[in-house]
This record gives C-alpha cells, sequence and structure tokens, in this order.
C-alpha cells in the first residue's frame, strides 16, 4: 500500500503573502499526520519563497511520521540538512523565475556534483532521493549517482490537454517506472497530481509513495484540512 506526504509549503505560501504569522506551516503538520498522512514534505528554496528555516527545524522537531526535505544540492541546503537531519531528503532542481518546480534534475548532466551531494547526505546518515523526469536515461543516472529512491516527476502527465496525450505520458511513467524496478530503486511519484489524475498513477503497484501538495492544501480551503487529506488517501491507498 502506497504511503502519502503531504507538502505543506502552500501554507507558507499564503502566510507569506501578506507577510504575517499564520496560516503556520508547522501547526498543519499535526493536522494532517492526525488525518492519517504517512509523513510530510517541505521544499525550503534559496529564495526563501514559502517555507522559512525556522518553519523546517520546528517541523523537525514536531513530527511524528517522516519528514521528506526538499531542496537544492547547494552548499547551504547540504550543510543545514546534515544539522537537522531529517528522515529523507529530495534533491530537486531550482530556478528563481519559475513558480514551481518545472521538471526534473537532470542528473545525467550533473551526475558528478550530484554524486558528491548523495555521499556527504548519506555519510550524515540521510537516505538520498532525486527528483527526475521519467526518462531511462536520468533512472540509470540516478543510480550511477548513488540515490537509493527516486520520485518521478508527473508534471507532464498532469498537464496533458488531451486524452491521447495524457495516454501518451503515462506509458512514459510506466516505462520510467519499469527502468526504476529493473534497477531496485525505491520510486515515488509527484507534482501537479490531484483528485481527479492520481487514481490512475496510483494502479503503478511499483509506486510506493505519492506526495502531493498543492491540490491538498487548495481543497483544505474549501472543506477543510482534515479531509482534505483523508480523500486524498483513499484515492491514493
Amino acid at each position: 500500500m502506497a504511503r502519502l506526504g503531504v507538502n505543506v509549503d502552500h501554507v507558507a505560501t499564503v502566510r507569506q503573502a501578506r507577510g504575517v504569522r499564520y496560516p503556520d506551516p508547522v501547526m498543519a503538520v499535526g493536522m494532517v499526520e492526525l488525518a492519517g498522512a504517512d509523513g510530510i514534505v517541505a521544499h525550503l528554496r534559496e529564495d526563501r519563497r514559502h517555507m522559512q528555516d525556522r518553519d523546517i527545524r520546528f517541523i523537525r522537531e514536531i513530527v511524528q511520521t517522516r519528514f521528506n526535505l526538499e531542496m537544492a544540492a547547494t552548499e547551504e541546503m547540504i550543510r543545514m540538512a546534515l544539522a537537522i537531519r531529517p528522515s529523507i531528503v529530495t534533491l530537486v532542481p531550482e530556478k528563481r523565475q519559475e513558480l514551481t518546480t518545472e521538471g526534473g534534475l537532470d542528473v545525467v548532466k550533473f551526475l558528478q556534483p550530484l554524486k558528491k551531494a548523495i555521499q556527504r547526505l548519506q555519510k550524515g546518515g540521510i537516505p538520498v532521493s532525486l527528483f527526475v523526469d521519467p526518462h531511462r536515461a536520468q533512472i540509470k543516472a540516478s543510480r550511477e549517482a548513488g540515490a537509493q529512491t527516486i520520485e518521478i516527476h508527473t508534471g507532464h502527465y498532469c498537464d496533458a490537454k488531451t486524452p491521447a496525450q495524457a495516454d501518451e505520458e503515462f506509458k512514459r511513467l510506466l516505462d520510467a517506472v519499469g527502468e526504476a524496478s529493473r534497477l531496485d530503486l525505491e520510486i515515488a511519484a509527484g507534482h501537479g497530481l490531484n483528485y481527479v489524475n492520481v487514481s490512475r498513477v496510483a494502479e503503478i503497484k511499483e509506486i510506493v509513495e505519492f506526495n502531493i501538495g498543492h491540490s491538498i492544501i487548495a481543497r483544505a480551503v474549501l472543506v477543510g484540512l482534515d479531509r482534505a487529506v483523508r480523500e486524498m488517501l483513499t484515492l491514493v491507498k
């Protein structure tokens, strides 16, 4: 049965829009866990557009399940991860201009620096996942870099404009999952998944974790955080 990791970044997005102290993503953590989520996800960006250093430290102190820290493979972030020791780190690409993470890491291009970052984190006792597009070359490079887990970027499938395009992107996901499974990588999935499109992906038995944020927080505005998490759990599991 797959796990659900809930990304609380967009609770902080609402807070930062006004520069006030609420809503607090740290307070959301307990509610998400009580609703049955298997883990908490948070992305500390270089520009600190939503989550702040204080949020990450407090989440690490109070989380009762599993804390997945998403971050770029920069010296600053590696040092922070080694200091707070999350349950797992997911390395993601970052661009200052993007609204959200637009694609997976280019592990093929940046294999050696990523390998060094992974070794440092693993030496500190932190497992590492790489956020990658559903391409065989990137998945093979992820194994070569030393990652134990990959998170497959599902954004292109979720953004498909037609059923035919969705089918084509879904086949890419299946191909990527098959390659990752052959290489004995643990497989997670995330980005763009919502209450309409997640069910098809959740049927892929090799995917052991779904990391979902925006759609859950958006639904929580209308129905409450507890109900939003429970409804997504029903679809994922």
